[in-house]
């Protein structure tokens, strides 16, 4: 369902959007409170399923239980878990190994759980069919052959996406095309299929004879293509301090923190040097730079959806200003792959 939602105090073009109203409780941000803000409605070779868009109605860390999800546990792990036994079962001649709750090493190849987790919670009735279908699907068109394609094809499906550091300690980071950012971060690209996301690994970089900073120039401008309206909702603080809130859950939410144009366009509602948070994939949300008790009360409620929200990339402020994105946090050494 999709609503126009007025942007409280917030003036110039953008005026009235139209997004989808999504994720109110899980999030905490669209349907809940930050501080005494009124209330507001607005939330690798990797394969990932994609599928409609979904909704995070209960959190993986819920106690809701196994259940939840028609024969597919809700914990991240017990559903990844339950993922392999499934595929072993259907393929049982393919080396399937289990590297973390949101990925697979299917015979060499990283399986992308994230968005097939989602498709299951948008139909927890019918998880097990669901998880049964996209595995068919997925290996009996075989899609995996999907990295294969040549860069003519694949040049304008290029996109980026964060990820944290810690995806090395059990990915090796030389077969990751990658570049590093700021926060303890690296930028990773996938590339961006109908019905699915592969991970473009380092061997496919060599193949269509880039580098990865030129992979990371045509995935920001792809990016700034993509999308290029920002769908935001305004919260004004009785305080002060403003917090804009992007949600469009189409796996690059957190990734508009890349786009070219994501200064100029918030810049007149945040002010001249503005931050912004990304504590999971799925979660964008920009903010002033003032007043402290403001921003206390988000850096909490950042740190608590870094822990709580599936695919976590960091609880550290980005700081936007006209010059470009700088972190605050202090750069670890590279983690390598267990």
């Amino acid at each position: 369902m999709r609503v126009a939602c007025g942007l409280v105090g917030l003036a110039g073009p953008w005026g009235l959007v139209e997004r989808e109203t999504r994720r109110d409780e899980e999030q905490g941000w669209p349907g809940g409170r930050i501080g005494d803000e009124g209330r507001t409605r607005a939330q690798d070779g990797r394969v990932e399923a994609r599928g409609e868009r979904s909704i995070d109605s209960v959190g993986p860390g819920s106690s809701e239980g196994h259940d939840a999800m028609a024969g597919m546990p809700l914990e991240p792990n017990a559903f990844a878990e339950q993922v392999v036994t499934i595929l072993r079962g259907k393929q049982p001649e393919y080396t399937v190994l289990l590297t973390s709750p949101t990925e697979l090493i299917v015979n060499g190849r990283r399986l992308d759980l994230e968005n097939l987790y989602r498709m299951v919670q948008r139909e927890p009735e019918r998880g097990v069919e669901i998880v049964e279908h996209y595995l068919e699907q997925l290996f009996e068109g075989d899609a995996l052959q999907a990295v294969d394609l040549p860069f003519e094809l694949a040049r304008e499906r290029i996109m980026p996406r964060i990820q944290p550091e810690s995806i090395f300690q059990h990915l090796n980071r030389e077969l990751v095309a990658h570049v590093p950012f700021v926060n303890n971060t690296v930028i990773v690209f996938v590339t961006d299929l109908p019905n699915m996301t592969v991970s473009i690994t380092t061997e496919q970089m060599v193949q269509w004879g880039l580098t990865p900073e030129e992979l990371e120039e045509i995935s920001r401008e792809n990016l700034d293509a993509y999308a290029p309206d920002l769908h935001v909702q305004l919260i004004q603080s009785k305080d002060g301090g403003r917090a804009a809130i992007l949600s469009n859950q189409d796996g690059y939410d957190a990734a508009r923190l890349l786009m070219s144009s994501i200064y100029k366009k918030l810049a007149p509602q945040l002010g001249r040097d503005f931050l912004v948070a990304t504590p999971s994939r799925d979660m964008f949300v920009a903010m002033t730079a003032e007043p402290k008790p403001f921003l206390d009360r988000l850096k909490s409620r950042v740190e608590q959806d870094y822990r709580r929200l599936p695919y976590p990339i960091t609880s550290s402020f980005f700081v936007v200003t006209r010059d470009g994105v700088a972190g605050t946090e202090e750069m670890h050494p590279p983690s390598e792959a267990a």
